[in-house]
């Protein structure tokens, strides 16, 4: 009888077997049994559970021919909801409107069908219509109200949503809407509000403790979500694949090689690795990430099965740690087992071909996207296309690339932009940034950062200004150190140090970068008491020096002839480990005190140095020579070329004028000879100049007249010498 069949019909659809539910409403009209409504409604779901919408709209005809929606509002709403189901949210909707009697169960039907299908705004909408008709929520309209505000980050009509849910107690018993409300404030970026509903929930799955550490990991707070990963552990509540999947990539972010490790031995000793594919695509991540590629490899290695994930995870590690011929040797195994390489796959070669400057291998690369028609489909590949040409210097290459794209954005061009910035060519960059802004786009951080080091590599202030202005419209200062500190650069290359200064003092956040910035200006541009009072507020605003500062701040010691400062960073310098680390540090040190004719302190530091090069010795045999100590240069250049250290430019410049004032001609016509040896004098006119004065100082005339008139570069010295 047709109970009997509406049992079976019912608990087949109740039970997800879509398809056993249709062949038995097939048998039942097959038997002259007439459907009532129990079963037409049974059978709208379980034509929803399977997405069959033709058998759907089958039902639906003989529904309506048949006059049951007048009278039945549960069948009206499985119709609402078969069509939800099916992607066919306009016939829903049509549907719904249609119906005589509307309660919350089928406004419930048309949102979670707008929910499921990411229609947020069409989910409010229906929501504010609901409340409008006099109809209350429930649970399950709330969720989905709740997901609609995460996706759009509409946190103040979440607020509003736990606002009326608290009122109505509901949070108590119902730990799924808890859930919903922790994921919405996670995904609103709300992560101490999202905190605090956990901690309020009578209790909490690991669901609860998912959303949490995902949203922790997504804003880069990678320790939060470790400490949540740990007491959800002690709360007794287990960690699923969801939850190892996302702390292996917590790892990956910071690096935390062992933490990773003994997640992987927690996932193998539960045997999740076996059936769990991404677990063990998310191991090769985390390992590549933390540096590890070798453990990464051999994971991928011992997989059953691999894919273009497995493969892409370890290529995209060996790219971004800069092992470039690892990736391109990883690439060609890849396609030699058969796997295709997708976009992933295809950017991380892209920045691999950059890194190497194999342009050959990078046009291949380009050929096969465009044979597979991929260029058209995806804006990242493209701008890691343009990218790609830029760094590989093959700039017109780039343009092309980039004309060529059907879709172009701000990544595309900023490449190209750096691209010419960085091969020179100032004015096709600058070029550039007009057209794109001519094209609807908007410079974003990356752009202006380029340009303003273009503006003051070029002196060109008044582009700088200008960009300045755009930067402070559009409030980008107030979350990027990076720009703010590329500003105050602008302005101190440019020689304006008072509108280095103002912007330096406006800046929301300042860094060691930023103080770094105003101090080598100060000290590039013989300000150096200025530069001496930044070293001293830096300090007291809590920040140490680094290599940079210390090497800035010396300089500034001799140009104010504060040799009392640079003794008293001589100690700080010394205290902080910094000549063991950094012979910069040390080359600068030496250099200051040979300035100050402090001779002996000079090398006496420079025989401290645990590592000495060419800077190290230049600078002391600069100071012998200015100070009319000719022997000594000449005796430290013997000591240098005996601890394998080569003379450079600057190294035989000195010591020429050593031998010209010592009238050492035989030295000096035995540098002559080193340096036409190794072709120094074609590009450096100071060398020549140098040559010219020692041989006129040694009274050999005539070679210096032949010297001169053989000099490749001359200026106005050569002509004074």
């Amino acid at each position: 009888n047709e109970f009997s069949w509406n049992a079976l019909i019912s608990g087949y659809a109740q039970h997800g077997f879509g398809q056993e539910a249709i062949n038995c409403f097939d048998r039942m009209q097959a038997e002259g049994l007439t459907p009532d409504a129990i079963t037409f409604t049974a059978i709208l779901k379980a034509c929803g559970k399977i997405g069959s919408i033709h058998k759907g709209k089958q039902i639906h005809d003989v529904i309506v021919s048949r006059g049951l929606l007048e009278k039945d509002i549960v069948l009206g709403n499985a119709l609402v909801d078969m069509y939800a189901k099916c992607l066919v949210l306009p016939k829903s909707q049509q549907v719904f409107e249609g119906l005589p009697v509307r309660d919350v169960i089928s406004w419930n039907a048309l949102i979670v069908g707008y929910a499921q299908h990411g229609q947020a705004h069409s989910v409010l909408n229906c929501f504010e219509e609901m409340l409008f008709e006099g109809l209350h929520a429930d649970g399950i309209t709330f969720i989905c109200v709740l997901k609609a505000c995460g996706n759009i980050g509409a946190i103040e009509k979440g607020k509003q949503i736990h606002e009326e849910i608290s009122c109505m107690d509901l949070l108590d018993n119902n730990i799924v809407l808890g859930n919903a409300l922790i994921d919405m404030y996670t995904k609103c970026g709300a992560l101490a509000k999202a905190q605090q509903v956990l901690e309020d929930l009578a209790r909490h799955d690991v669901v609860s403790w998912n959303s949490l550490i995902a949203g922790y990991n997504q804003q880069g707070q990678c320790r939060e979500a470790l400490h949540c990963f740990e007491q959800m552990q002690v709360e007794g509540v287990h960690p699923d694949v969801v939850t190892y999947s996302c702390i292996m990539k917590v790892c990956g972010s910071i690096q935390a090689l062992e933490k990773g490790k003994h997640i992987h031995n927690m996932v193998k000793s539960k045997g999740l690795l076996e059936n769990h594919y991404e677990l063990k695509t998310g191991l090769i991540c985390m390992y590549a990430q933390c540096g590890a590629l070798a453990v990464a490899k051999e994971v991928l290695e011992g997989l059953s099965i691999r894919s273009v994930d497995s493969w892409s995870a370890l290529i995209s590690g060996y790219a971004q740690l800069g092992q470039s011929k690892e990736a391109l040797n990883c690439f060609e195994h890849m396609q030699s087992e058969g796997f295709s390489p997708d976009v992933v796959t295809f950017i991380y070669i892209m920045k691999s071909c950059s890194n190497l400057g194999d342009i050959n291998k990078g046009k291949k690369i380009h050929d096969e996207l465009v044979n597979r028609g991929f260029l058209g489909k995806d804006i990242m590949l493209g701008s890691a296309l343009v990218d790609m040409y830029a760094k590989c210097g093959a700039l017109a290459q780039a343009q092309e690339v980039l004309d060529k794209l059907p879709v172009q954005d701000v990544v595309c061009w900023n490449a190209l932009i750096t691209g010419y910035a960085q091969q020179g060519n100032f004015h096709k960059a600058l070029n550039c940034f007009e057209r794109m802004q001519t094209e609807g786009l908007s410079p974003n951080s990356v752009t202006f950062i380029c340009i303003l080091k273009l503006c003051g590599n070029i002196g060109d202030i008044e582009k700088g200004e200008q960009i300045h202005e755009d930067i402070m419209s559009g409030g980008l200062l107030e979350k990027d150190i990076v720009l703010g500190n590329a500003l105050v650069d602008m302005y101190a290359k440019c020689g304006l140090m008072a509108r280095a200064q103002e912007a330096f003092l406006s800046l929301p956040m300042r860094d060691i970068v930023s103080w770094n910035i105003l101090i080598t200006g100060y000290a590039h541009w013989e300000e150096g008491h200025k530069a001496l009072t930044c070293f001293e507020q830096m300090q007291i605003e809590g920040l140490s020096p680094d290599t940079i500062t210390f090497i800035c701040t010396l300089k500034a010691c001799g140009n104010t002839n504060n040799i009392e400062k640079g003794q008293e960073i001589h100690k700080v310098v010394a205290n902080m480990g910094f000549l063991e680390k950094d012979v910069s540090v040390g080359n600068s040190l030496v250099d200051m005190y040979a300035k100050f004719g402090m001779l002996t302190k000079a090398e006496n530091v420079l025989e401290e140095l645990p590592v000495r090069d060419v800077v190290s010795w230049n600078a002391l045999i600069s100071g012998y020579v200015q100070y009319q100590r000719g022997k000594d240069a000449l005796k430290c250049l013997e000591v240098m070329q005996c601890e394998g250290i080569f003379p450079d430019t600057v190294t035989f410049t000195c010591i020429l004028k050593a031998c010209g004032a010592l009238g050492e001609i035989r030295k000096g016509k035995q540098i002559h000879d080193e340096i036409i040896c190794k072709c120094l004098l074609e590009e450096n006119v100071m060398l020549g100049n140098a040559l010219v004065d020692m041989y006129a100082k040694c009274d050999d005339l005539k070679k210096a007249q032949r010297v001169f008139d053989e000099l490749p570069i001359q200026d106005l010295v050569s002509w004074n010498v």
